[in-house]
């Protein structure tokens, strides 16, 4: 067994025999310390080039028998356990062939994207706005799966999740550290759309963005992603809302209070000119394609927001 690109591994330590030093590995040429019961190293040739030794002559009919191995005993240069050690891969120049060497550019804000041709094949960044129980998720998921482009889904649920211990669950209660946590998730989302945008890769992002809370609003996304970011509202009937999050589980579910409340508040996008899709009566393919046609006609006359 030999490490990945590297010098052979030593035989197994037997019974009775020291352990293999591996520190000599990387000890200088000469300076190998002697074991018990080994002989003694050749002293070192100026030049690194050992003696000639003369063999039996041709046709003498004696065989050359290798000098026999010591484990103590200095190994010639570029000598392992089993032979020549092989050349590690680094001192070969990389070749195109070779996996390691992609280039990625760098993420930057996102510009307004030009579709003439619609956005089957175009590379967008869309945020789809919702409350819980609205199906933003499923959708988003649904919509980058069935692009001809590729496209990422992030969720900020699930970005805030990355959080196992000293999780700040927003049901608790909001506060300093809740809003901390939900900030840095927004910010890593945003960083990741910019670099999955500058590599060609369209993403759709879906949160729970509330009207009438600045401090959590569209001003962040926009900081963090670019202008050519594009809000989608999805909001359809409290009913609809009450009965998918009644599916839900974990931390996830919200009580139907609470659930209304947000529901009432996300009606305050009504007015502020962000397209609205009312799903109540569309399953998921069919309002990904309505999302398609509301994100044509927001690139033709963007919203201003």
């Amino acid at each position: 067994m030999q490490h990945a690109g590297g010098a052979p591994l030593p035989p197994p330590h037997a019974p009775g025999q020291p352990p293999h030093d591996w520190a000599r590995a990387i000890e200088p040429e000469g300076t190998a310390p002697l074991r018990p019961g080994a002989p003694p190293a050749a002293p070192p040739v100026p030049g690194g080039v050992p003696p000639y030794q003369p063999g039996p002559p041709p046709g003498s009919g004696v065989a050359q028998v290798p000098a026999p191995h010591h484990p103590g005993a200095a190994q010639p240069p570029g000598q392992g356990w089993h032979g020549p050690a092989p050349q590690h891969a680094s001192a070969r120049p990389p070749s195109r062939d070779t996996t390691g060497h992609v280039a990625l550019p760098p993420g930057g804000p996102v510009p307004m994207p030009q579709a003439p041709e619609g956005t089957g094949a175009t590379t967008l960044a869309v945020l789809l706005i919702g409350p819980a129980g609205a199906g933003k998720t499923t959708v988003a998921r649904y919509w980058a799966q069935h692009r001809r482009v590729p496209t990422a889904h992030i969720s900020l649920d699930d970005v805030r999740e990355w959080v196992c211990s000293g999780f700040a669950d927003p049901q608790s209660g909001w506060n300093d550290h809740s809003e901390a946590q939900y900030r840095l998730a927004r910010r890593t989302c945003g960083f990741a759309a910019r670099n999955f945008l500058a590599n060609g890769i369209s993403c759709i992002l879906d949160d729970a963005v509330f009207p009438d809370r600045p401090v959590v609003g569209l001003g962040g996304w926009k900081r963090h992603v670019g202008p050519g970011l594009l809000p989608v509202v999805l909001l359809p009937g409290l009913e609809v809302v009450l009965e998918r999050n009644a599916e839900r589980s974990g931390n996830r579910r919200l009580s139907d209070e609470e659930v209304a409340g947000i529901h009432g508040r996300m009606a305050g996008w009504y007015g502020s000119g962000l397209p609205i899709i009312d799903n109540s009566q569309y399953d998921v393919p069919t309002t990904a394609r309505l999302l398609d046609d509301v994100l044509a006609r927001t690139i033709a006359s963007p919203p201003s927001w």
